[in-house]
């Protein structure tokens, strides 16, 4: 977007229409905030509307969690505005505009939206503001004829977001599952030579590099990827130094979030992190926050410890600006890794218990705490403590779904990290994160936040 595209509003009416395209889709049972500094509008920031009965304290922390969001904000004046039936509605819009006063944010105005109406709570006016609510009309709005001129998009709602990165069915899906049982057999054979020391990985990170630049190409020139080719990528991507070269490339292009939300549709469940992280931090980069966030969610939803997209839930949910965006592997690795990580992330059917790799021969080996790790034939390799690694036949430790499994024994998973697990999961703490969206200036930022909190199991054993 250039400057020639910057929305002008003038009242709340063509701020109400404009709220969907900066969000990405119409919100429903929300509070949105629209921040603005110097006259323009800088973000809009979404939270779902408390759940029916849910106690004061957790609404009063909802609000004060997207006050504290807003806050961090230079902006001059803030804009409410709540989707819903006045008996949810009122109260969440009131305890986060007074949560914003709190923390020295100016509020302009409070709405509430209902129907084709909208009423404001700060004016008592009856000749502007009458107790039936005001009628607007979007489909009539110039606001959103220049939105959608400006190639800016309002999906019916956020499930149509998710839609949108789901996995493909049917046909394809059959097609992508044959594809992707010959990449795997494809990758088995680069270990029959055997090569020495590390020319196993050398050779499976020089097919990886190959295969995202010939991804970038066909893309860039607005062609797609075969089946083969797009189950051959995603199973390199599980190499984590294949996946932060295809992570270092992503720059400001549109054609990379369709490369990415193509190759995340098409990959097997088990493959699904890699392609869903690059999609979300492609998407961020642009500013197409919503999107961003449920490609992180849809990598969560497989492998909730995957750790570069903990970070872009961590980066989302702090409000970080895309401008902001620089060396992301080497940031994943100073947040959040004590080190650098192993050279895979748990490859389904190549998988390891601890931090033990597999050899070149494809059979697992024993890591630095004595641990085995499993082979490319799925049966997991004993240690120098005696212990097994993690195999295929759902024993301990890591299986073919690239995700680690409690065994019949008891014992705990391997996780990502390579680090021991209990099968049960935890729960962590803070809101759930923020969609970052560019709105029509391209040095502005638009946040959508969810209210939902992301929960987890409980880890037995865990501090």
């Amino acid at each position: 977007m250039t400057s020639e595209h910057t929305l002008k509003v003038s009242s709340p009416a063509e701020l109400i229409t404009a709220v969907p395209y900066l969000l990405g889709f119409h919100p429903a049972d929300s509070v949105v905030v629209v921040a603005v500094h110097e006259k323009t509008v800088m973000f809009a920031a979404r939270h779902d509307l408390p759940a029916p009965g849910a106690p004061a304290s957790e609404t009063q922390a909802d609000a004060d969690y997207l006050a504290a969001v807003v806050a961090r904000q230079n902006v001059d004046q803030t804009r409410i505005i709540g989707y819903g039936p006045p008996v949810r509605v009122t109260p969440a819009v009131l305890r986060l505009a007074e949560a914003l006063r709190r923390l020295g944010v100016p509020v302009d105005d409070v709405l509430r939206v209902a129907d084709g109406r909208y009423w404001s709570y700060q004016c008592e006016d009856p000749r502007c503001c009458p107790p039936e609510g005001t009628p607007y009309a979007p489909e009539q709005s110039v606001v959103a004829a220049q939105a959608t001129f400006a190639g800016a998009v309002a999906l019916p709602d956020r499930e149509a977001l998710v839609a949108q990165v789901a996995a493909v069915t049917g046909a394809e899906r059959e097609a992508m599952t044959a594809a992707t049982a010959r990449a795997q057999a494809r990758l088995a054979d680069l270990v029959e030579p055997r090569p020495r020391g590390g020319g196993f990985a050398r050779l499976v990170r020089r097919a990886g590099r190959a295969a995202v630049r010939e991804a970038e190409r066909r893309y860039r020139s607005g062609r797609r990827l075969t089946a083969d080719e797009a189950a051959w990528l995603g199973v390199l991507l599980v190499d984590v130094q294949v996946r932060d070269y295809a992570w270092e490339r992503i720059g400001v292009e549109q054609w990379r979030v369709g490369l990415w939300t193509d190759v995340l549709r098409r990959v097997e469940s088990a493959y699904v992190p890699a392609p869903a992280c690059l999609l979300g931090y492609a998407a961020w980069r642009l500013g197409q926050g919503a999107l961003a966030r449920v490609a992180v969610e849809r990598a969560l939803d497989v492998d909730e410890d995957y750790r570069m997209a903990m970070l872009l839930q961590q980066v989302l949910g702090l409000g970080v600006s895309p401008a902001m965006a620089a060396n992301g592997p080497a940031a994943d690795r100073l947040e959040l890794g004590g080190g650098p990580e192993p050279g895979w992330d748990v490859p389904p059917g190549f998988g390891r218990a601890g931090p033990a790799r597999f050899g070149p021969d494809g059979r697992g080996r024993s890591g630095s705490d004595g641990r085995g790790g499993s082979g490319s034939d799925g049966r997991g390799r004993s240690g120098s403590d005696g212990r097994g690694g993690s195999g295929s036949d759902g024993r301990g430790g890591s299986g073919l779904d690239g995700r680690g499994r409690s065994g019949p024994d008891g014992p705990g998973r391997s996780g990502p990290d390579g680090r021991a697990r209990s099968g049960s999961g935890d729960v962590r703490p803070g809101a759930g994160g923020g969609d970052l969206v560019l709105p029509f200036r391209p040095a502005a930022v638009r946040r959508d936040l969810r209210a939902q909190r992301r929960t987890r199991r409980p880890r037995r054993g865990s501090v």
